[in-house]
């Protein structure tokens, strides 16, 4: 649009309205206006006589009415779209707003500006806008008076396109992330022998045929399903996302082992569907392992990062999913050959042992091995017999002496060693001359009256002495002493307790009294009183020095029947 040419009747004061007016002080006159030659103004009545020119503005004057246009002609709020160009992240931010006609300057401050990253940014990170990115900002036209500038007030910054795309897609990805999602542990390994591939993708697009194609060429035997399904456009993702969950719950029915996810290149738009949340989530709870193939190699998508294989291209993809024929075959042949040359060596080595387990003795000659067992069977009993009756024959010997040596003991024995003594004496009397028999007659006489007076005696002394030992050991054998109240105490390992001290509260004690034992545990200790006699405890009886049996002499050898000499 053209514009009109400048018509100075509009400057004047009368009719001064609009963005420029300003109504005199009361009492002041219109300022005049020199004319361009620095004279006065034109006599009265010339022809070229104008109305009186107004009174000029100050700069002050002239910044407050830009600024009150600017506010009553915008409205307080509004939303522009355009480029960033030239931004500048000073705790403020500063950057131009252009399009392919105009540039606007834009300011936003430090608090709106945290605010927006904050919004844009994924958790824990930080957005600023890019140059040459497409943005929306809203808020207000300023005038900035000292600069002589007008300024755009940003409030608020939206990426818009390709970025919007792009801060969706990293949220999302931060998401996933966090709810370990891309972990790998969390992925399954593709089956090597798949029974059937479900193929999840357009049944016109370009991608199928090369899954297809590739899968036949490399093993017709692996089955495919083609689950038709929209890859782009309004309402691709849901349809997706049923087509995968429909596959996952009839997987067993289908007889399906793995699933392929893909489609053919396209652009950011294009391939979003496979960004969405609801596609990810039903590659992640699918029941059988998941491949995904979207795009063209350079393209990322979250269905591919959340998936169990990601692979560049569809034809990658039916490449991984499917074993090669050709190449079994000559796997199986190879196997087959290592198989047969690892039996023949078998049976080689096996034939070589059985050989040499024939010509053992024991196989060529089993009565010889039975003959050599049953000599040294015979040999070993034969020893054994030998040793039992060495040992009988000296445990018997034994007997015999300590039968010996008890009969030697016994009074009734010592009694007739003395008569045989006495009739040696008395057949030695009577064979000696009649001198001396008188005199062998009257030691003989007395002798024998002797021996009838010491020998009960003897005997009598001897006995209690017995008894009175006997009555010792009674009275001093522990038993005896339990049976009148005494008892005797020890501890866990058996030791006989004596002082209190030798045990702490809580310890365990059995106490031997006369009918039995009492095991108890220990509560508290006292100690008792040392002048108690020895002879008063019974732990520790009173030992009697025993008396010589026999006052001099050997104590082995009895009492000589007949006096010394």
């Amino acid at each position: 649009m053209k514009r009109p040419p400048f018509d100075p009747s509009k400057t004047a004061a009368s009719r001064r309205t609009g963005l420029f007016a300003r109504q005199n002080p009361p009492g002041e006159p219109p300022a005049a206006v020199p004319d361009a030659g620095g004279g006065g103004g034109l006599p009265p009545g010339s022809p070229a006589e104008s109305p009186p020119p107004e009174r000029a503005l100050s700069v002050s004057d002239l910044a407050e009415r830009i600024d009150a246009a600017l506010r009553t002609g915008t409205p307080s709020k509004v939303r522009v779209l355009g480029e960033v160009s030239g931004f500048k992240d000073r705790t403020h931010w500063y950057f131009d707003l252009k399009d392919a006609e105009a540039v606007v300057s834009c300011v936003m401050f430090a608090g709106a500006a945290r605010k927006a990253s904050a919004t844009a940014a994924p958790p824990g990170g930080r957005w600023t806008p890019e140059n040459g990115q497409a943005v929306v900002v809203t808020g207000r036209v300023e005038f900035y008076a000292k600069s002589g500038r007008v300024s755009f007030i940003v409030e608020r910054i939206e990426p818009v396109g390709a970025g919007a795309l792009d801060l969706a897609f990293r949220r999302l990805c931060d998401e996933l992330r966090a709810l370990g999602w891309f972990d790998v542990g969390r992925k399954r390994p593709l089956p090597s022998f798949p029974r059937r591939v479900a193929v999840v993708t357009s049944r016109t697009g370009a991608a199928l045929q090369d899954v297809l194609v590739t899968m036949r060429r490399r093993c017709p035997a692996v089955g495919v399903l083609v689950v038709d399904a929209r890859v782009q456009g309004e309402g691709a993702a849901p349809e997706v996302a049923r087509a995968i969950d429909e596959v996952s719950a009839r997987a067993a029915e289908l007889g399906v082992d793995a699933v392929l996810v893909t489609r053919g290149g396209g652009s950011k738009e294009d391939l979003w569907a496979f960004n969405e949340r609801e596609v990810a989530r039903a590659i992640v709870a699918c029941s059988v392992p998941v491949a995904a193939a979207i795009g063209h190699e350079t393209d990322t998508t979250i269905a591919e990062l959340v998936a169990d294989e990601r692979c560049a291209t569809p034809t990658q993809a039916a490449m991984r999913l499917t074993p090669d024929a050709s190449a079994l075959a000559s796997q199986v042949d190879s196997a087959s050959r290592r198989l047969w040359d690892l039996l023949r060596r078998r049976l080689a080595l096996e034939s070589q042992r059985l050989a040499s387990l024939a010509r053992h003795p024991a196989i060529a000659d089993p009565g010889h091995a039975v003959d050599a067992a049953s000599a040294r069977l015979r040999a070993g009993e034969a020893a054994l017999h030998a040793a039992m009756r060495e040992r009988l024959g000296d445990d018997a010997l034994r007997a015999v002496r300590a039968g010996a040596a008890i009969e030697r003991l016994r009074p009734g024995a010592l009694l007739a060693r003395s008569i045989a003594r006495l009739d040696s004496l008395a057949r030695r009397l009577d064979a000696a001359p009649a001198s001396k028999v008188a005199s062998a007659r009257e030691r003989l006489a007395r002798s024998a009256d002797r021996l009838a007076r010491v020998m009960p005696a003897a005997l009598a002394r001897d006995r209690s002495r017995t008894d009175a030992v006997e009555r010792h050991l009674g009275a001093v054998s522990p038993l005896r002493v339990l049976e009148r109240g005494f008892s005797i105490t020890t501890d866990a390992d058996g030791r006989v307790v004596r002082d209190p001290s030798a045990v702490k509260r809580g310890d365990v004690i059995d106490t031997r009294v006369a009918m039995g034992e009492i095991r108890s545990r220990v509560e508290g200790t006292a100690p008792g009183d040392a002048t108690t006699p020895a002879a008063a405890r019974p732990d520790t009886p009173t030992r009697r020095k025993p008396s010589p049996r026999h006052p001099a002499g050997n104590p082995s050898e009895p009492p000589s029947l007949f006096g010394p000499g």
